[in-house]
This record gives C-alpha cells, sequence and structure tokens, in this order.
C-alpha cells in the first residue's frame, strides 16, 4: 500500500486527506497525570485515497458496502500476480489471464505505473483493463481484483465498464497498489481489508501478501 500523507493526491479532481492533531502530546500533558502524554490524531479525507478497496457500493446503490464485504473475499485469500509491466498497449485485454488460474484467486495486476506515484505521469495515459478482461475474470471466478495503476477503467470517457462488471458481479476492486514486482506470481495469500463502516463504498486498505511455505 502506498503511504497516506497529509496533502497527498490519489485521484485527480478529489481532494488531498488533511491530517493534523486533534489533541497534540503538549496538549495532553495538561490533562494527564506528569509524565504521561498521548497524540490523537486527525484526518478529513474522501474514501478514494491511497490503496483503497471499491466495494458494489460504489457503483450501485443496492450493492453491499464496506460492512457487507465478505472477509473470505479479501483477508488470506490465495492470489496470484499477472505480469503486464512493459507491454506496449495500455488496455489490457483478456488474453493477459488466460495462462493463470484466477478461479478463486485475488488477482492482483502488476502495470509497473506505481513507479510514477506522485508526480503528474502518473494521472496521464496510464494502463488499464478491457471490459472483456472484467467479463473474463469474472466468468473464471476471480474474488477481489487489484491494480497497481490510476484507474483499473479507462477515465479518457465517461463509462467505467470494469467497474460496472467486476462490483455488478459482487467482486471487489483493489486500486492504487504498489511493490507487486516484489511478489512471486503465485504461492502467497493475501490481505485487503478496510474498516467496516455503513454507507460507505470505498476505503484505504493496508493490503499486504505472505508468502506460503
Amino acid at each position: 500500500s502506498h503511504t497516506i500523507e497529509d496533502g497527498m493526491i490519489t485521484y485527480k479532481g478529489l481532494p488531498a486527506p488533511l491530517m493534523c492533531d486533534h489533541l497534540s502530546r503538549e496538549q495532553s500533558r495538561a490533562i494527564y497525570a506528569e509524565g504521561t502524554e498521548f497524540q490523537i490524531g486527525r484526518i478529513e479525507m474522501v474514501g478514494n485515497t491511497g490503496t483503497y478497496l471499491d466495494t458494489p457500493f460504489h457503483r450501485y446503490a443496492e450493492g453491499y458496502d464496506l460492512s457487507g464485504l465478505d472477509l473470505h473475499r479479501v483477508s488470506g485469500v490465495p492470489a496470484v500476480v499477472v505480469r503486464v509491466a512493459g507491454q506496449a498497449a495500455r488496455a489490457i485485454d483478456w488474453t493477459a489471464f488466460a495462462a493463470s488460474d484466477v478461479g478463486g484467486r485475488a488477482v492482483l495486476v502488476q502495470t509497473g505505473w506505481d513507479r510514477h506515484w506522485r508526480t503528474d505521469q502518473y494521472f496521464e495515459d496510464h494502463p488499464f483493463l478491457t471490459a472483456d478482461a472484467a467479463t473474463y475474470l469474472r466468468d473464471h471466478g476471480a474474488l477481489v481484483v487489484g491494480i497497481d495503476s490510476y484507474n483499473i477503467d479507462d477515465v479518457s470517457g465517461g463509462e467505467r465498464p470494469v467497474h460496472t462488471i467486476l462490483l455488478g458481479a459482487g467482486i471487489p476492486i483493489v486500486e492504487h497498489m504498489t511493490n507487486l514486482d516484489a511478489l512471486p506470481i503465485d504461492g502467497f495469500r493475501f490481505w485487503a481489508v478496510p474498516p467496516k463502516v455503513s454507507k460507505m463504498g470505498t476505503f484505504p486498505v493496508r493490503a499486504h501478501a505472505i508468502l506460503e511455505a
């Protein structure tokens, strides 16, 4: 996961997080006994900040939200990395997944775009999945789909077919991942658990993996 920092822009057009002390250590010294101090932080941010997970509620009013997310989809699930970094085309089609066993797995797409994080290039001409790729992943039983790019969809127009197809099938999406090149293609388990918040469709996650022996 990317580190969330004050003023960081994740998605162009959305506000950056504002981070400050609700109670500073200096202020707390007037409240607690001598030698005892605490810091209580405060964050104001949109759900689409840093490395975050989309639930169907993000796209569909009747879809499940963060509080309805089945942890079996995003907690300790077998996973596979699909490496497409370096390919000439921005569009990632279904054929990129045909050689991988995606059924019952977290499918993590390594485009290498995370190298542009916190630069202007990150927001322009990013790699994305096609509608056919989303349909393939849905029909072959992917549990969750992650990508290290700016968006899993092409954002040049107003349609979002990959979000529509995957979230419509109840398959959550993890966007703005990083460091996928450090993982093997398979032989590991994946976690991307958000807090249990009602009526929220997206929220940052601490995405991580543990290699199997």
